[in-house]
């Protein structure tokens, strides 16, 4: 499974650590979405991603957004798996949430001048 998150966003960046921290089987690589594979996603898929700008997740099935990504990818780490839970949830509610942890993500947790590196160790889960 593909993640791609906004490269400059220190909210996004931190998730990608998190998950990092504990995804010991190595499910998932990442993108940034600034990053030219996360462009190519992003332009083959607009109709879908025209109000997403933040977390996608590309799995075998096709591309999960917003609070159905965010539940994937944790629900996909040791530790995590009740967060399928949220699912009970109705789509409309959870995405609200998510969309206004995702338009004030810059002003509440600030942002980068440019897109993270991975580290040597890393490199290979970055596309």
């Amino acid at each position: 499974m593909i993640i791609l998150f906004d490269g400059i966003c220190n909210l996004c960046n931190g998730f990608v650590n998190f998950i990092i921290d504990r995804d010991s089987d190595a499910v998932f690589r990442f993108a940034s979405l600034q990053s030219d594979f996360g462009q190519k996603i992003v332009s083959q898929n607009t109709a879908l991603l025209k109000n997403t700008d933040s977390v996608i997740l590309i799995t075998n099935d096709g591309l999960l957004t917003k609070s159905d990504a965010a539940i994937e990818i944790l629900s996909q780490l040791k530790g995590f798996r009740w967060c399928r839970i949220l699912k009970i949830f109705p789509l409309g509610l959870r995405n609200y949430f998510y969309d206004l942890i995702a338009r004030n993500r810059y002003r509440w947790f600030g942002k980068r001048d440019s897109c993270r590196i991975p580290t040597p160790d890393l490199v290979s889960r970055f596309l």
